[in-house]
């Protein structure tokens, strides 16, 4: 399973990347960067999931004494959560600027904007 996840999450993140350098088109680069940054999330989760272990809730199922030894460590999954808004906030600015440049030039493709060119 985690193998697996971690495969998925890779080639994600791989594919995103490609997409972004490959594309002329400034939408499909943004679309790109989001998967790109999905399968980083996806590595993120697979590399804190532990077999056995549980969800870091003390109660009566997981008493304090063998805690260490039974819980999850959550800060991975904090991490994705983090990550997940602030690729939110970057995927929302993107397209912000793709809409002002399309507003201004006509135009989505990256080859046209020519004048911060040296």
């Amino acid at each position: 399973m985690i193998t697996l996840s971690l495969a998925v999450g890779f080639a994600l993140v791989l594919a995103g990347l490609y997409g972004a350098l490959t594309n002329r088109n400034i939408l499909r680069m943004i679309v790109s960067f989001t998967v790109a940054d999905t399968g980083v999330n996806i590595v993120l989760v697979a590399v804190g999931w532990m077999r056995g272990r549980t969800a870091p809730i003390l109660d009566d199922a997981v008493p304090i004494a063998e805690a260490a030894q039974r819980i999850i460590d959550p800060l991975p999954q904090a991490l994705v959560l983090t990550a997940i808004v602030i690729g939110l906030g970057v995927t929302a600015l993107m397209l912000a600027y793709a809409y002002r440049l399309y507003s201004t030039a006509g135009t989505l493709d990256v080859s046209k904007f020519t004048e911060l060119k040296w």
